[in-house]
């Protein structure tokens, strides 16, 4: 299955937070999205991997994802080295996106950015031919991603481009709280987390409201970049 973009968190919840609303308006555009997790997220503070799997699942069926793939790096401990990278490699040539999207370069959370620099990575290693990858002894023929864009997590990092992501937010939102474990619910007996606040829930709306304030639209989600955008006139950037 080729797909058009494949979204990449380094935990199930992280491509919800950062990047939902894109991935529902790129849906409904008519693009194919697949979501690739790398840990089962079993060192939270709420909840356990095996319900993480539940709720992803759960969040994938609300973004109508095409695919949903959880590659089961150790959480916390997983490394930019070459047996992941290779794992990475694996998955991009399988769908062969024409765009990635990944963790944040820099974040509170220590697998963010590692996430982020080890997808990058393995993004420029997957266009090498003589990096050899097979799926069920098929081999697979080398895949470069034109672009790889950085949504935004915890810190307030300085969007390149925002992507305008109004009529989503409801449905954004729907699919975060299908983690039902990790967020805020004022009935729960779990310990808290910096992630279980209802400042940190209201947070998400109020950072897409001014990013959307910033740039005329209601809500935006903002992302950064590798390299430089182009566009073929002015008029595109309007």
């Amino acid at each position: 299955m080729k797909l058009d973009i494949v979204a990449f968190g380094a935990h199930p919840d992280d491509v919800e937070l950062g990047c939902a609303g894109t991935i529902l308006k790129e849906i409904s555009l008519g693009k194919k999205v697949g979501i690739v997790d790398l840990t089962r997220g079993e060192l939270g503070t709420r909840g356990s991997s095996e319900i993480r799997d539940q709720e992803a699942n759960a969040a994938a069926q609300i973004l109508g994802v095409s695919v949903r793939e959880n590659l089961s790096f150790r959480d916390g401990f997983f490394k930019n080295d070459e047996e992941h990278q290779l794992q990475i490699i694996k998955m991009i040539r399988k769908y062969r996106p024409e765009i990635v999207l990944c963790n944040a370069v820099d974040d509170r959370h220590i697998d963010h950015g590692k996430g982020s620099k080890l997808v990058s990575d393995a993004c420029f290693l997957s266009g090498l031919m003589k990096i050899e990858t097979s799926i069920n002894e098929e081999k697979q023929a080398a895949w470069r991603p034109k672009v790889v864009y950085h949504y935004i997590q915890w810190k307030n990092i300085e969007p390149d481009f925002v992507v305008d992501i109004t009529g989503y937010t409801d449905k954004k939102t729907a699919s975060i709280l299908a983690y039902g474990s990790q967020f805020y619910n004022p009935n729960s007996k779990e310990p808290e987390s910096p992630i279980s606040s209802k400042n940190f829930l209201e947070s998400l709306n109020y950072r897409s409201r001014d990013l959307g304030r910033l740039t005329g639209v209601e809500h935006a989600e903002g992302f950064t970049v590798e390299r430089y955008l182009a566009v073929n006139s002015l008029g595109d950037l309007i």
